[in-house]
């Protein structure tokens, strides 16, 4: 098949295809387009995965006249190109290519929901969100959710009646394992991180990744620290691995930073691995997710994890086994479910670490979600 993999900018299709789309060349056949607005990433891609690319300028806002500019060009680049398939990811690029895929004729229009935006929207936003997810819907000819959360909401709300389909347990890029797995070069970083932040052999730490914003749950995990403190009774550090850059929802990083043990990276880290063995556990109180990687990268480097009761989040982690499950938005049962886990004796802990990256291993890992692709894809062709 001729299949035009699409996300609205570059960055978004390196992250969700890195090495896909060279598979899906290599041990299927198929010809291989990467489509996004024209950047550095995806020519990188490009390169990287020796396929061809096309770059179609979109915005991620909602930009009427230029939203229009971008689809006739969508439309014009699908007339020449006539692909079999046109797979897209992220709400701009759905929005727009599965209009494009559907005038111009596309035999296959496949869109992935990787999250949703307008259950967490209030008023005329929400109503918009939840109207361009209708629209991409009627216009696809099928729909994947990352998970069954997301699922559950796309049926719940009347998004589509169209079937909606989970591939695997979940998740759509899976994770490297031979990447994601510790050893003894990552654990002396790991040390040598420790010292160089101040964190003792015997110190206790949890470790956040992420974006810096109120509805990650930010606030809620730096009002519980104190009871976490109290709870534990020995130092406690909490690491926040992000970029301050983004900061907002009135946290700043000076009020992060003002806090005591609390250790910023500063940014994002281009190895988030030695960042991770350093910590005990994961912390990631969200209010919304499609499906986090991190949640699995964490789980693949051995962390239990302390998460919400979320789209994603619930999927990954069974509660008791390789983590806890917490209601979002809630202090004290995030400090409660924080302080148990950093106080369990250390056998029961290894075995939530073992039982942790068992899960990554069976269920997401990279070469059993590109599988669960492949098959979807020949059975579309059936």
């Amino acid at each position: 098949m001729k299949i035009i993999r699409m996300t609205t900018v570059g960055l978004s299709l390196d992250t969700f295809c890195r090495g896909l789309l060279a598979e899906l060349r290599d041990s299927c056949g198929h010809e291989v387009i990467a489509l996004s607005s024209p950047d550095g990433h995806l020519t990188s891609l490009g390169e990287r995965e020796g396929v061809r690319t096309i770059g179609v300028a979109m915005r991620r806002d909602i930009s009427p006249w230029a939203d229009l500019r971008s689809l006739c060009r969508l439309v014009r680049v699908l007339r020449r190109e006539r692909p079999d398939m046109l797979h897209t990811m992220t709400p701009k690029a759905g929005l727009l290519g599965m209009i494009a895929a559907r005038i111009a004729g596309v035999p296959l229009r496949v869109h992935t929901f990787t999250g949703l935006l307008f259950p967490t929207a209030r008023g005329l936003r929400r109503l918009l969100l939840a109207t361009t997810d209708r629209i991409t819907c009627a216009c696809a000819s099928h729909i994947i959710a990352e998970g069954q959360g997301v699922r559950s909401d796309l049926l719940a709300h009347r998004i589509t009646r169209r079937p909606v389909t989970v591939l695997g347990h979940g998740n759509v890029r899976g994770v490297d394992l031979t990447h994601y797995s510790p050893s003894p070069r990552l654990e002396s970083e790991a040390a040598a991180l420790r010292r160089r932040l101040g964190i003792a052999p015997d110190d206790k730490v949890m470790i956040y990744v992420g974006r810096f914003v109120t509805d990650k749950g930010l606030r809620e995990l730096l009002d519980a620290l104190p009871a976490i403190r109290s709870s534990v009774g020995r130092r406690v550090h909490l690491i926040m691995a992000g970029d301050t850059d983004g900061v907002r929802d009135n946290l700043t990083s000076e009020q992060l930073a003002s806090q005591p043990d609390v250790h910023l990276s500063g940014g994002w880290v281009d190895d988030v691995r030695p960042w991770l063995l350093a910590a005990d556990i994961l912390v990631f109180p969200s209010y919304r997710e499609g499906f986090p990687n991190v949640v699995l990268e964490a789980g693949a480097m051995g962390l239990p994890a302390v998460v919400t009761d979320i789209n994603g989040s619930r999927e990954i982690i069974t509660d008791g086994v390789n983590g806890l499950i917490v209601p979002p938005a809630m202090v004290a049962p995030l400090a409660e479910a924080v302080a148990r886990l950093l106080t369990l004796p250390p056998p029961a802990l290894d075995e939530m670490a073992r039982a942790a990256r068992l899960n990554i291993q069976h269920h997401y890992s990279r070469p059993y979600i590109w599988q669960c692709l492949k098959e979807y894809y020949s059975s579309l062709r059936e």
